[in-house]
């Protein structure tokens, strides 16, 4: 069999990971023209911080950005305004131009963490909305009809379950389009959820003489019950900003069969070829820990640094398997009354239970640790001084100090 080529290399590298590429004859015609391309891909400053599930895309960014292209982060602080109505079933709550500045502020010190700052091109599609008149948009919504519109999915449901549509949800998708013809964009990245956005691009390039984009289509990410797509409103996400620690513990607790999804999405460090060996490996007898160690290591030390990763991983083992220093966990201050807690509201108090119910449950069942010591007696108290480890389960663990509430 020949070599594969460059372009063929290229391409695999590209593809791997996405769900869809419209059309992929095309994206392959462009990638022989040998320029660089021009990637975009937008995101809607809608919450200050950015999670793990955001960065699907980002790294799909990255990887046109190693191969030589150059990639667009568009910051949509005018559309953000309007509100992506894309899966909702109801009118989304818009923002106010303070929240979207805010949050667009945080993206901007987020994204290069995972995007190289030099080969990036930020924008914010304020800058030729803010220039549009009244006029302009009613020229801009002239390009599609209200029937083009209900065919998208979520449109259609709620107009056939009778919930309302305010007329200002119908213009998101062409407002997103239009940022396609001010940017020419060769290739425009978006979830599976974003399909009809990225062809209203292609259509309007073509209305305004402009080669139509080519639509690359990634997968949603679900989060760590392994079920919802990652969310902060659902807590199954994995924050950038979060310590190290969290990184890791979180990662550590997917299931072992999303594991998979999350080496193809979310690393650069595991290959596609690696991953497939590593699968066999599994079934074959290699403990699936030992594979998710090695990316929550990889998503540490893409978030913090090397140094950071390493003393996090050397905290898991310490805590999760007795091997070790505790005291390389983060320290965290709990509040608690001058008279103490007792165990179960302790392990509330700390955020490692969601009741006390819960929390006796798993003393109950001897899955509670004070400094790797199982603790079973549930009047068992500490009061203000204490410092020590708690964990509940293998996977679950803080490193306290109890202060006196005030």
């Amino acid at each position: 069999m020949p070599d594969a080529t460059p372009a063929q290399d290229s391409l695999e590298l590209i593809a791997r990971g996405a769900d869809e590429i419209l059309k992929r004859e095309e994206l392959e015609a462009r990638l022989a023209l040998g320029r660089p391309l021009r990637i975009k891909a937008g995101f809607d400053p809608t919450a200050p911080d950015l999670h793990v599930g955001h960065t699907v895309l980002l790294n799909k960014m990255r990887q046109f950005q190693d191969l030589g292209h150059q990639v667009i982060f568009l910051i949509g602080d005018f559309t953000g305004m309007i509100g992506d109505p894309s899966g909702k079933n109801a009118t989304r709550k818009a923002l106010t131009r303070e929240d979207v500045a805010a949050n667009a502020r945080t993206y901007a010190d987020q994204v290069f963490k995972v995007l190289d700052r030099e080969r990036t091109e930020l924008r914010f599609n304020s800058e030729w909305f803010g220039k549009m008149d009244a006029a302009d948009m009613i020229r801009l919504a002239a390009r599609h009809t209200v029937a083009r519109m209900l065919e998208r999915d979520d449109f259609a449901k709620r107009y056939t379950a009778q919930q309302p549509i305010a007329i200002h949800e119908f213009l998101y998708p062409l407002v997103q389009g239009y940022d396609s013809v001010a940017l020419e964009a060769d290739v425009e990245l978006g979830g599976t959820d974003q399909k009809f956005n990225l062809l209203m691009g292609r259509g309007l390039q073509e209305h305004y003489g402009q080669k139509p984009q080519v639509v690359l289509t990634m997968p949603l990410l679900e989060g760590l019950d392994g079920v919802q797509k990652m969310s902060k409103s659902l807590d199954n996400y994995i924050g950038i900003d979060e310590p190290a620690i969290d990184i890791v513990n979180k990662t550590m607790k997917i299931g072992d069969a999303l594991m998979w999804k999350w080496i193809e999405l979310l690393s650069f460090e595991i290959g596609a070829e690696e991953a497939r060996r590593l699968r066999t490996g599994v079934e074959a007898g290699l403990n699936p820990r030992d594979v998710k160690l090695r990316l929550a290591r990889e998503l540490a030390a893409r978030f913090h640094d090397a140094a950071a990763a390493d003393t996090a991983i050397a905290g898991w083992h310490a805590a999760v398997r007795g091997e070790g220093d505790t005291s390389l966990l983060p320290l965290q201050d709990v509040a608690v009354p001058a008279e103490g807690l007792r165990i179960a509201a302790l392990l509330t108090a700390a955020g490692l239970t969601p009741s006390n119910s819960e929390a006796s449950r798993k003393l109950r069942e001897r899955a509670v640790k004070v400094d790797g010591a199982v603790v079973e007696d549930p009047g068992r108290a500490f009061g203000p001084g204490f410092e020590g480890v708690l964990a509940v389960g293998k996977r679950n663990f803080a490193r306290v100090r109890l202060i006196t509430a005030p």
